[in-house]
Parts: structure tokens; sequence; C-alpha cells
């Protein structure tokens, strides 16, 4: 990772200081207290909200016979999944492996709930990982987490209407907001996207993409600096493009998903991920649909933001990390337990593992998107998300403060910049409630 900070910073900042407590339980669990050996199994147990782990971990149980999981589905992180295993984890007892998203996986370092497997991850496991997906989830040379999946910003767009009416596939942000325009003056009542109020994850994958970074570790802080110049340039183009009725701004949820089926909508900037949820929420939209590269910032750039994905934590509690960590690797590297997470229904996510994109397209119903190969599309765009990206430590109240601002956008109270600074202003005294060393930068 670029700028990544290195032990002696990990540890002043107070990142891995909680850390240590969890090191420990996990030693001294190799030794005494391991759980029950049924017909002389390693018992892992197991924590997930993400559809499809039943039919994983039935599969890996069925062709595994030193290693058993038991699994407990529990809710996603906004639904309180996350409370769950903190309140676990105080009591000692957190699962040996649990599915954190990307934006939260810093939060569980500082808290000590996620360990450092570095020293477990093998260099060949190591290098089956996309670079980007696994920057995620290092800090200096510590790695905290094993992604699973990178959700590489995408464009999906109305094919039919697009067609019938001319319009072409904008390649740069300008000739998006020039499209919209052309959108907005037909008088039809359509707009070309909507700006979601509760979308924080879709700005900063926006931000991403511009070159922002709203959190960096160096000089042994952290330096908090979410309105930079790129993000502002993101706000204001998002700012222009509300105040000029090119898009609508709403949160993105039943009127959106009205708006969408009723065609009045005709794009959706989002992770790749979102081509099976579009597939389920509208299935009589079938062959309508096509999906294309995010708009760049200059004609023949190549970068982006993710919005989106999952990844996989041994906790500090494990006490039994070395069967976790081959649970682990089989989730994300074994093409069945691929194809079991894809027997569970429908879905487009893009594995970090290149072996099993293959088996994704083939468990994919092209017919949707008209026979397109939206998985050659998603390898060409997965490389292009940036790897200088770092979540900050308290992203879950971050973001909720920027949504809770962004929302009161549409009566004229703030605007979007103003909603960026809002949210800095609410996490650094967090940051600080938490024993770190933060610098700020205002802007």
């Amino acid at each position: 990772m670029s700028e990544a900070v290195n032990r002696r910073s990990l540890l002043s900042m107070g990142l891995a200081l909680p850390l240590l407590g969890g090191v420990t339980a996990c030693g001294s669990g190799r030794t005494s207290g391991t759980r029950p050996r049924p017909g002389g199994k390693t018992q892992v147990t197991f924590w997930s909200s993400l559809r499809g782990s039943h039919e994983v971990v039935q599969v890996f149980n069925d062709t595994h016979d030193d290693i058993e999981v038991v699994f407990n589905q529990i809710p996603t992180g906004g639904e309180g999944g996350y409370a769950i295993l903190r309140n676990a984890s105080r009591a000692g007892n957190a699962p040996d492996v649990v599915t954190l998203e990307y934006p939260q996986v810093p939060e569980f370092v500082v808290d000590g709930i996620a360990q450092d497997i570095s020293s477990m991850m093998s260099p060949d496991f190591h290098d089956q990982l996309l670079p980007a997906a696994l920057a995620r989830t290092t800090y200096g040379d510590g790695i905290y987490a094993v992604p699973n999946d990178l959700e590489p910003l995408v464009m999906h767009y109305r094919d039919d209407i697009f067609t019938d009416r001319g319009y072409g596939i904008p390649g740069t942000w300008d000739e998006f907001a020039e499209l919209g325009r052309r959108i907005r003056d037909e008088r039809d009542g359509r707009r070309i996207a909507i700006f979601p109020t509760n979308g924080g994850t879709y700005f900063a994958g926006y931000s991403q993409q511009a070159g922002g970074r709203w959190f960096d570790t160096r000089d042994d802080a952290w330096h908090v600096h979410m309105a930079d110049e790129e993000t502002r340039r993101v706000a204001q183009f998002w700012q222009s493009m509300i105040d000029e009725d090119i898009v609508r701004i709403m949160p993105d949820g039943q009127e959106f998903d009205a708006l969408l089926s009723s065609d009045q909508i005709l794009t959706r900037l989002s992770g790749a991920w979102d081509a099976g949820a579009q597939m389920g929420a509208r299935p009589g939209q079938t062959g309508l649909w096509r999906i294309a590269p995010l708009p760049q910032w200059s004609q023949g750039e190549a970068s982006l933001g993710d919005h989106g994905g999952s990844t996989f934590a041994l906790t500090g509690d494990s006490r039994e990390p070395e069967a976790a960590l081959e649970f682990i690797r089989w989730q994300v590297s074994h093409p069945d337990s691929m194809a079991a997470r894809l027997s569970a229904g429908t879905s487009s996510m893009f594995p970090v593992v290149e072996e099993l994109v293959e088996v994704a397209r083939e468990a994919f119903d092209e017919s949707y998107y008209g026979g397109q190969d939206i998985y050659s599309l998603f390898a060409q765009e997965a490389p292009k998300v940036r790897d200088d990206w770092n979540w900050g430590p308290r992203m879950t109240s971050t973001l909720q403060v920027m949504q809770d601002n962004f929302a009161r956008v549409p009566a004229g109270e703030d605007t979007l910049l103003d909603a960026v600074r809002a949210s800095q202003a609410g996490t650094v005294p967090d940051l600080r409630a938490l024993g770190l060393s933060v610098s700020e930068v205002t802007g």
C-alpha cells in the first residue's frame, strides 16, 4: 500500500496495542482450553451475514475430515451484527472467523477484535489475492483480514432507452453531465441518475476515483482530511448536478426502486455486485440493461474506487487459528466454495482470486444483460481500483454523520461539501477519544 505505515508507526498510533490481549489469548488457546473435537475434528466457529454462507460451510464440512465449521448466521452490520460481535468479544467468546465489510476492518483492529494474520499467510496464498483488495486489509506489515470480493464501481444503464434515443455511453464525467442535461431537457420526467442521501459509501467510491484520501497514516498519526481537493471536486460536481436538476437526490430505497421500475432513472452507479441485485429486484426488465465502465475525470484515465465487498477476519478470541485460516483460504479461493455460495441465489460478486472468475461467470445468467459478458468487464475494471485508500477507525459513525447531513441537502440547508466537513468534525473527537494520535487538515 502506498505510504503504508511501518510496525513502529502502527503501534505508536494505538492501532495495534489492543491486539496484545487477543494474541495472548490465541496463543494460550493452542495448549489449553481448546474446543471439543468430536470425532477427532478441530472445531472452528464462523459468524457471517453473507448469503450462501450456510451452503459454503456445508460443502466444506462434507469435504474435510479434520476440521468442522460451526456456523451462525447473524444480521448485517447495519442491522446489529457488529454489535453482536463486539458484545461477544467483550465476553471473551467471539467466534474464530467473522465477516467484516471493508470500511469496518480498521475499527475492529483498533478494538482488538481482528488480529494480525500476516505471519500465517503463506506467500502463495498472499499472491492469489487481488492487490487492491489486500491493500484494504493491510496496515504496515500486518494483514488483518482476508478479502473475499472486490467490487469496482461501474455504470449500469438502460440500453434500450439509450439505443432508442441515440444516447452515447459517457466516457468522462463531463460527458455524463452533458447527457444528463439532454435527458432532463426532454421533459418526460426522466433523469440520468440519483445522488443517494444514504450513500456515503458511494460518495467515498467517487472520491477514491478522483484521488481523494480521507485518512492516511504517516508520521505516527492518523491524518484526517475528508474535504481534500479531490473530494471537494467530487462534491462540487454532484452539487452542480443537483442544483441544475440533472439528477434527483433521494435515499437509495423504495422511491428510487419505483423510479427504476417505471423507466424514470436510466443509470445505476454502483459496485459490480449490484448486477445480481438488479436482476432480483426487477426481473421484468430482463434484456434491457447493460454495464459500462464508470466515467473518468479525464479521457484516457484508468482510476476507480470500489463500492461494497467483504472480508474474513480471524478474531483475537480464536483458539484454533491455523484451522480457522485454512477455512478462510478455502472460502475465498476454492471453486467448490464459490459454486456453493452462488447456489444460494443470483449474485454478481467479483472474487479476488482470478481462478474463481470463470466459476462466477458460468453461474451467472447473462440473458438479463442481453448476453453481455459482464465478468470480462469486471475483470477489466477491478485492477483500476486505487490501492492507496485507507478507511478510518470509526467509519460506521463517520458515514452515519455524513448521511445525516446529506439528507439536509434537498431542503437547501446544507451543501454536499458542508456534509463532508461535518463528517470530519464529528469523526476527529471520536478518534482522539480512542487515544489515537490525530492530525486534522481542514479544507
